[in-house]
């Protein structure tokens, strides 16, 4: 059976043949509108930390996107000459800032499949955690994955002497090639 009649040959199709390219056309709208990628869902809650950059909502470990702070054990001098843990001290002010500015929001930008975590741009308060942290300059501007968005808070920091600013210190990325993580 022929889908086009003998009327089709002076430019009218029948209505058989009609709903299937109507129906192909639905079909592939349907297929277009499942193959864009939906927008991803903030992840709000309130927040733990595990350390400078890292923290936990609803048991999901979130890595700040952009930024790099001291690990945990990491020893930086301060602007007396001592030596102190600065990593400690950086989750301290994230603890101290995230508990004055409940609940975070975060949008994952990307995934960190090493550690098993998301990677992702979180506010609090309306504020971007990452820029306060570096604003603060208990962490830095990590350019590799940044491209830069924080430079000029570091700047500021670093100006100002802030945090890790008022003495000196190893940058993270190094500090970790330098003690194998």
């Amino acid at each position: 059976m022929s889908l086009i009649s003998s009327t089709a040959k002076m430019g009218s199709f029948t209505p058989s043949f009609t709903l299937l390219v109507r129906g192909r056309f639905l079909l592939a709208l349907l297929i277009c509108a499942f193959a864009v990628p939906a927008k991803a869902q903030p992840l709000v809650g309130v927040a733990s930390v595990i350390d400078g950059d890292t923290i936990e909502i609803h048991g999901s470990r979130i890595r700040l996107n952009g930024i790099d702070a001291p690990e945990s054990d990491q020893l930086c001098i301060d602007g007396a000459g001592r030596e102190y843990r600065c990593g400690q001290k950086a989750a301290l002010a994230l603890d101290d800032f995230l508990k004055a500015r409940r609940p975070v929001s975060c949008i994952e930008v990307d995934r960190d499949t090493r550690w098993g975590r998301m990677v992702a741009v979180c506010t609090a308060g309306g504020v971007d955690i990452g820029e306060w942290m570096v604003r603060q300059g208990y962490a830095l501007d990590w350019p590799k994955y940044s491209y830069g968005a924080y430079a000029q808070m570091q700047s500021k920091a670093r100006t100002a002497r802030s945090g890790l600013w008022a003495g000196s210190f190893t940058a993270p990325w190094d500090w970790r090639k330098q003690n194998q993580r």
